[in-house]
């Protein structure tokens, strides 16, 4: 990982505004990440994880993707990492779509996994959201 990537709390907002000077863009989308990796390694097994993609990258004409970066869960004192990107975007209805990954984790403990994952469904619940809403306004967060 980067050595300027900090890991910031539901209170940090106020690091981000200071650091750029409270000129950050709008937010691109994000999705979920969750799965396992293949059973490898000499004493067979598997690891877990769970992450959140970067913000949408744009890619070719009309399509996007995103940055992927994890660490499994623990097996016998060792663990993987993973840093790649998504395939482009997958419809699965007018407005929302998913991704998918196929690749390997980093090589650890004398050997490596496979995976295979979709990422979760932008804007699960389908609703539309209401930018004016107060939740979204500029600042609310810090009441």
């Amino acid at each position: 990982m980067e050595k300027d990537v900090i890991s910031l709390g539901y209170n940090d907002r106020n690091y981000l505004d200071s650091r750029y000077d409270g000129k950050c863009d709008k937010q691109k989308h994000v999705h979920e990440v969750q799965g396992s990796v293949k059973i490898g390694g000499e004493d067979p097994h598997d690891h877990r994880f769970c992450t959140v993609t970067g913000e949408a990258i744009p890619y070719g004409n009309n399509d996007h993707i995103h940055e992927v970066v994890f660490r499994t869960d623990f097996f016998v004192d060792h663990f993987h990492e993973f840093r790649g990107k998504t395939g482009c975007a997958i419809k699965v209805d007018e407005n929302r779509h998913v991704h998918y990954i196929e690749s390997v984790t980093s090589m650890d403990d004398g050997h490596r996994h496979r995976f295979e994952v979709a990422t979760l469904i932008e804007n699960p619940s389908g609703g539309k959201i209401d930018r004016k809403d107060e939740f979204y306004r500029r600042d609310s967060y810090r009441r």
